[in-house]
């Protein structure tokens, strides 16, 4: 009895933080005994109604819980949604980070910003590399991406070997370094491995992900047919294989490249420092040189590919940038794919170009980074797991991930579709969801972090929709009596230039339920509040049909 209760304690435990249901905010804990290693450390962007909101961290209480614990963070690649959240949580979990070069390069980046440089342990790690965590063995598998040096991780327990593949595509003839390493994947296949966590992302699509070289052809027969314009292409900051081929061509065509766009130059400044691209003596030129050169020798790639409105290219395209403004007789080459949820406002940027005169072209520039249904099945072939575990993507993404495994001869009890907070125990014999832990999301506005909740959001939703009305009165401290006021200021409400009879016969209304309160000899300022709200609130709902939001303001006079 007590060997088997030793046996259920001792088993692996797989916990999403973040990352699930959603693409974003990618963070996992694998956790054996005494030892925990947490699996990358993203961000997501803002949902619509999170007014006012910068960023959507994970919650990492359960970290913070366990703190002792923790070993380290293992990244598998510098995209924002799995280094995003880093500066924040090192503020309570300072651990070491591991990751390679280039990842390691845009991460220090964001510690130099958030002035942790100092206080942080990092080592960069070489593919096929293993590193001793606790329990815990990690080894760094080379995969493919749509950014440099992402790596799937080879995790060795006691309990078993799990193999997470990042964010992956299978590239045969990738832009920079080697392809994806598959032997090594047939390698841990063939010695057994526990559980596969494998990137959903494109598990729809069915087919194979096109090579990233494939867009330099492309680009080369764009360039061709607009020899003789200015040429814009806006693609993801971290697409440094991409950059690559547009410096490529642009090479080939005599032009100048200029990179605008600060997570941009940031970004291949750091590659080009690692030696991650290769640009050509005279190719890359300042913005400010660029009057230099005739447009027809001009390339300028830029952030903005998903409309962002504070991004290079939406400045360019509202005339707000300091120094290039898009025109009739220039091109626009959008490389990249809306994110969900994020076509509204790339459809209104290449709008306000079009209406510009510019040239706009948003098909065919792009390839994902992403794995599609073949791909997915190649790995899960090599790997064999006993256990799959999709990750990364929404749920309809987790789930046709699972159907792949399925298809592929996983059995359906065998696979788990994971919610963030739960808490997969695996071993040999079993694998079951055996509890639950807290996670959620953070909301950092400016400089706060955890500061606006749902409470202010709600406030927030209710200011944008009904505005507010503001009611300032002033009180005798001796007798309570009315001195001044009620005085009612609006804003997002009614013009109140256009609207001075529905302000006043607001005023009266909370001046006669006032003083019914004070001859009643209420002084109560809690009661008074309540019951300037509800006879404001009566009345305007009467009148306009709307609700704003009232806030009763009492000033005591000695």
């Amino acid at each position: 009895m007590k060997k088997k209760e030793n046996k259920s304690s001792s088993g692996l435990k797989v916990i999403p933080l973040g990352g699930l249901e959603q693409i974003g905010m990618n963070i996992t804990a694998f956790e054996y005994e005494d030892s925990i290693v947490v699996v990358d450390c993203g961000l997501s962007f803002p949902a619509d109604d999170m007014l006012g909101i910068d960023l959507v961290i994970p919650d990492v209480t359960y970290l913070k819980d366990n703190l002792d614990r923790v070993k380290g963070f293992v990244i598998t690649h510098g995209h924002e949604d799995h280094i995003g959240a880093l500066p924040y949580v090192l503020r309570d979990i300072n651990v070491p980070i591991y990751a390679t070069r280039l990842t390691m390069g845009i991460i220090e980046n964001k510690l130099r910003e958030h002035n942790l440089m100092k206080g942080t342990k990092r080592k960069v790690v070489k593919f096929g590399q293993s590193i001793n965590l606790g329990k815990f063995r990690v080894e760094f598998i080379r995969t493919n991406h749509s950014i440099v040096d992402a790596a799937a991780l080879a995790i060795y327990s006691p309990a078993g070997v799990v193999v997470h593949t990042g964010d992956f595509k299978v590239d045969y003839t990738p832009v920079f370094g080697d392809a994806i390493d598959l032997q090594r994947l047939a390698e841990l296949g063939k010695k057994g491995v526990l559980a596969l966590m494998c990137d959903s992302t494109n598990a729809e699509r069915p087919g194979f992900t096109p090579s990233e070289k494939t867009v330099g052809k492309t680009f080369d027969n764009l360039f061709e047919e607009h020899r003789n314009t200015r040429i814009f292409v806006a693609t993801f900051a971290s697409n440094v294989d991409r950059v690559q081929q547009i410096i490529n061509t642009a090479y080939k065509f005599g032009k100048k490249v200029c990179v605008e766009g600060r997570s941009m130059v940031s970004i291949i400044e750091t590659a080009r420092n690692l030696e991650c691209i290769k640009i050509p003596d005279n190719t890359l030129i300042e913005i400010d040189q660029l009057k230099n050169y005739p447009d027809e020798q001009q390339v300028i790639i830029t952030t903005g590919s998903q409309g962002e409105s504070m991004a290079a290219l939406s400045r360019m395209a509202s005339n707000m940038h300091r120094k290039i403004t898009i025109g009739a007789g220039d091109t626009v080459i959008f490389s990249s794919n809306p994110i969900p949820g994020n076509e509204k406002s790339v459809t209104k940027v290449i709008n306000e170009l079009l209406q510009k005169g510019a040239d706009v072209i948003f098909q065919d520039a792009h390839v994902s980074g992403h794995a599609c249904q073949e791909e997915i099945k190649l790995i899960y072939t090599l790997v064999q797991p006993r256990y799959a575990v999709p990750v990364h993507g929404e749920y309809k993404h987790l789930k046709a991930q699972a159907k792949i495994a399925q298809n592929l001869g996983i059995d359906k009890e065998n696979i788990f579709i994971l919610s963030s907070g739960d808490v997969l125990e695996l071993d040999e014999n079993s694998a079951r969801v055996t509890g639950k832990v807290p996670t959620g999301a953070i909301l950092v506005d400016g400089l706060g972090v955890g500061d606006v909740g749902n409470v202010v959001l709600r406030d927030r939703q209710h200011l944008a929709e009904d505005g507010i009305m503001i009611v300032v009165m002033s009180l005798d401290r001796y007798n309570g009596q009315l001195v001044a006021g009620p005085d009612i200021v609006s804003r997002g409400f009614v013009y109140v230039k256009e609207s001075d009879e529905l302000i006043e016969e607001a005023r009266q209304t909370v001046d006669e339920a006032l003083q019914k309160c004070l001859d009643r000899g209420i002084t109560d300022w809690g009661k008074l509040k309540n019951t300037t709200k509800d006879a404001l609130s009566e009345y305007v709902w009467k009148k306009t049909k709307r609700r704003p939001m009232i806030l009763p303001i009492i000033m005591e006079i000695s």
